[in-house]
């Protein structure tokens, strides 16, 4: 591990919010959820879509971000 966030990652709290840039087939992709776990060379996030492995060779760019915000209640009905 060479980044400084492929560190970040390893040593972040799991259930922290994270996103997460890494590379995959010569392109970068982002992951944003909840990090389930994290060791020396492998972390997992927990997305909308469902849990991402990552190895952390391949992060570019990591951060914590605050929780999603609350869902907008539907306008009101027209009378």
């Amino acid at each position: 591990m060479s980044s400084d966030a492929a560190r970040f990652v390893s040593g972040t709290t799991p259930g922290t919010r994270i996103v997460v840039r890494y590379r995959i087939e010569g392109m970068m992709t982002d992951a944003l959820g909840y990090l389930v776990w994290a060791d020396d060379t492998t972390c997992v996030v927990e997305t909308k879509r469902g849990p991402v492995e990552i190895a952390l060779a391949d992060v570019a760019l990591a951060k914590a971000v605050p929780p999603p915000p609350e869902p907008r209640r539907p306008p009101p009905e027209p009378r």
